[in-house]
């Protein structure tokens, strides 16, 4: 069996992991338990809606843990460790950039931790591509669905 790839996390993304997991194992697992129990406490399990339904949260809950834990498993932390400027855009590089006039500011992460409403982008994706390497000054056009946008490096900073 082929060894999975890397999976690469912030701090604070690897924290948010960490933070999901035990809520999981510690919190969502007695819940589930304390669920199931009063579905069995109602009597026939044959005609049971209340009991499937807690088997089927019980086994989703079991299997987002197992996700995190191979996450965890493969898990690779980007940080910058002290590196002086100017920086080049990198996992973990939070980028400040101008298109058409208005200012935008993009974290670059993993693909585990992409949350474009919240402006974490993933390096995979084409703008996360586009912003790899990328130091204050330059630009980057973008081609995003039917249009070009063309984005200019302010600030490059890791925090």
């Amino acid at each position: 069996m082929a060894e999975r790839p890397p999976v690469y996390l912030t701090p604070k993304g690897l924290q948010g992991i960490k933070d999901e997991l035990k809520h999981l194992t510690e919190v969502k697992r007695q819940e589930l338990s304390e669920y199931m129990g009063a579905a069995l406490a109602d009597g026939d399990l044959r005609e049971s809606a209340a009991y499937d339904e807690a088997r089927l949260l019980q086994s989703a809950n079991e299997a987002r843990i197992a996700d995190l834990e191979e996450l965890l498993h493969r898990a690779v932390i980007i940080e910058q460790n002290g590196q002086v400027g100017p920086f080049k855009a990198a996992l973990g590089a939070t980028l400040v950039l101008e298109a058409q006039g208005e200012r935008t500011i993009f974290q670059l992460v993993g693909t585990h931790e992409a949350d474009v409403l919240n402006g974490r982008i993933s390096d995979e994706s084409p703008l996360g591509q586009a912003l790899l390497g990328r130091q204050v000054g330059e630009q980057v056009v973008v081609q995003l669905g039917s249009r070009q946008v063309a984005y200019q490096v302010l600030e490059v900073r890791f925090e």
